[in-house]
């Protein structure tokens, strides 16, 4: 596929004058969906908002590149628009963004788009292309520019893309012998859709410009494309891993190899480029047992590593705790509580189905976080250590008793016992990284298992009794609570859910909650939903009866809004945060406080961390918690509306 089969006259607009970001999105969009690219709209432009609230698309020296990969797109597609003013979009080097490429790629299917997608992020990358697009005088013009570009670089249509790829790469042989390169890289963005190319490509050209022979492989949606071999890796000096993502690292072992993010390898290539080929970066030594790895944030702090540690463990856990804790809250709705009370949830064939298996998959939900908490720490090799460590830790076992059941060391247990794994596992790679040679392919498969599992098992033992102590205390806590005291915990847990919308302390809220699903405490989960559902709806609720105090274009999005909230999607407050984060987060912090009291006032349980309304059958007092979540939104709303100044209609748009 070529990208002019991506890029319809439809999509394009030349010369427009744009005065912000957010204005140049909405434009975009319209126009991706004035070529029929999307089912959604507003769906897309939610995927684009959030792509963006990770880091800005701008790739400096004037141009922006937004995209998304959401199912709101019907098909793959591009729209551009020129801007000879510029417009801010908070590039890294300050310049206003005058080209501007969006790209929509469909969640699914198959991926026939992404070499046009790859070509095009390459492109702009060459010298002189971007200019000539400025300057094109009508949207025929500019197409047969980039379909020329695209030929003198990738060969005419009927070429194949394996051709032109080797005659590119026979090309850059020629400096120093076919097959010989003196630098590699590798390059990796998250989407892998736009990023991933515009980094090899910066790195490949500014490498030729200093006269340095270098190959970068490009691990993008499709694959990955101009892979590095082991020759190749062998001669080189040195690696350049430029990535956001999970890449192979193992073919690395013993290299130089030089880890940063994918951006870096856009705006720095330069600075990467010198510094690998001083000699002074450190040799990468991989963990051992698996392929990959992750390639970036070696410099984050030692809490940033944790944090990160924690929440792959949550983010693997949390699917058997949703469909377990929904499967046995089922069970209890198809069950008959009057012929046997003490038999709740197994009184009938259905009944005790679903929760016999509710109660299996939720069962793991704490070896599975000790187990992905481990192995985001040690790799491969410290997911079994994990998974067995968490197992004890959930058996309770003592050395008094190695049948466990005497101690509840619960979340906290299984928290200590991934981490413990982890870094015990660091230990026994550093411990027999001495063995000879010969002995490496037993290190995996024999070594780190069973003196793993062993002093991880030891370990958690230990701590068990102590953690059990822990988690008893907190129990007895929150079951001592009288009514007062609950509501406040209610309104300090629903309240964190709107603080930041999805950032630590929206996540250290979530965490509690599902952490006393394990200690059997319902009602914490039920405010910590309530809480989160709020601040989407709140706003939405605004946008349609304080129109005049959002722009035309907010008021669209905000229906959207309705479906996220119910959905207990708080994502779908960032945008309208973003812009307004002084009105809108106390707004919704107050009216998400409301909502997590007042479910805990009314007595609410919730025994799937997920699921906002569709999960309404499955709660205790579903009328209590509806009651508490629209109560919440209203405050939220009236507050917003209040604190919100009304526009003008040329404000408004």
């Amino acid at each position: 596929m070529r990208i002019t089969q991506l890029l319809k006259k439809e999509s394009i607009e030349l010369s427009v004058a744009l005065d912000s970001k957010e204005a140049a999105i909405d434009k975009l969009t319209g126009l991706m969906e004035k070529g029929g690219r999307l089912h959604d709209r507003a769906g897309y432009k939610e995927g684009i908002l959030a792509r963006e609230a990770q880091g800005s698309t701008a790739v400096g020296d004037g141009i922006a590149i937004p995209h998304a990969k959401v199912a709101a797109v019907k098909e793959p597609g591009l729209a551009a628009v020129t801007v000879p003013e510029g417009v801010d979009y908070d590039a890294f080097d300050g310049s206003l963004a005058n080209l501007i490429f969006m790209i929509a790629a469909p969640a699914g299917g198959a991926d026939v788009h992404l070499e046009a997608l790859a070509r095009l992020s390459t492109l702009l990358m060459v010298p002189g292309f971007k200019d000539d697009l400025l300057k094109a005088s009508d949207k025929d013009a500019f197409l047969r520019i980039i379909d020329e570009a695209e030929t003198a670089k990738y060969g005419a249509p009927g070429e194949s893309g394996g051709e032109a790829a080797a005659k590119s790469q026979e090309k850059g042989q020629t400096s120093q012998g076919k097959g010989t390169y003196r630098l590699l890289a590798v390059t990796a963005c998250p989407t892998g859709i736009a990023h991933t190319y515009m980094a090899a490509e910066n790195l490949e050209n500014t490498a030729k410009s200093m006269g340095i022979a270098l190959k970068a492989e490009t691990d993008g949606s499709g694959g990955a494309q101009n892979v590095l071999t082991r020759e190749e890796i062998a001669q080189a000096e040195a690696v350049i891993v430029a990535a956001d993502r999970e890449i192979e690292m193992a073919r690395f072992d013993g290299k130089p190899v030089l880890q940063v993010p994918v951006a870096d390898g856009i705006h720095k290539a330069k600075e990467l480029i010198e510094k690998a080929s001083s000699g002074q970066v450190p040799i990468y030594h991989h963990a051992g047992g698996g392929e990959s790895s992750v390639a970036s944030g070696d410099g984050d702090s030692m809490g940033r590593k944790i944090y990160k540690h924690l929440m792959n463990g949550v983010s693997h856990m949390l699917p058997f705790v949703i469909g377990g804790g929904i499967l046995i809250a089922l069970a209890f709705l198809f069950d008959d509580y009057s012929i046997d009370p003490s038999n709740f949830g197994k009184n009938t064939p259905l009944a005790a189905y679903l929760k016999t298996i509710g109660d299996h998959a939720f069962g793991l939900m704490l070896p599975v976080l000790s187990g992905y908490i481990a192995m985001s720490i040690a790799d491969r090799p410290g997911l079994a250590v994990g998974f067995v460590s968490g197992m004890v830790a959930k058996m309770g076992m003592t050395f008094a008793n190695p049948g466990g059941g005497d101690v509840n060391a619960g979340f906290l247990g299984a928290l200590f016992a991934g981490f413990a794994g982890g870094y015990l596992v660091l230990g026994l790679k550093k411990a027999l990284s001495r063995l000879p040679k010969s002995l490496e392919g037993i290190k995996p498969v024999l070594l780190y298992p069973v003196l793993g599992i062993l002093l991880g098992s030891i370990a958690t033992t230990f701590i068990n009794p102590y953690m059990g102590m822990i988690n008893d205390g907190l129990t007895s806590f929150l079951n001592g609570m009288g009514g007062a005291s609950r509501v406040i915990l209610g309104m300090i847990v629903g309240g964190m859910m709107s603080i930041d919308m999805g950032g630590p302390f929206n996540k250290a809220a979530y965490v509690f909650g599902t952490a006393q699903l394990a200690e059997g405490n319902f009602e914490v989960m039920a405010a910590v939903m309530a809480g989160g559902m709020v601040p989407p709806i709140a706003i939405a609720l605004s946008t349609m009866f304080f129109k005049h105090r959002f722009t035309k274009k907010e008021c669209q999005s905000g229906v959207v809004n309705i479906i996220m909230g119910l959905s207990f999607i708080t994502e779908g407050a960032i945008p309208f945060a973003a812009s307004d984060p002084l009105r809108i987060i106390p707004s919704c912090a107050v009216g998400a406080a409301v909502a997590g009291g007042l479910s805990m006032f009314f007595g609410c349980t919730l025994r799937a961390p997920h699921g906002g309304i569709f999960v309404i059958p499955t709660i205790g007092n579903p009328g209590g918690y509806l009651a508490a979540v629209l109560v919440g939104s209203v405050i939220g709303c009236v507050i917003l509306g209040l604190l919100k100044k009304e526009l003008s209609e040329e404000e408004r748009g």
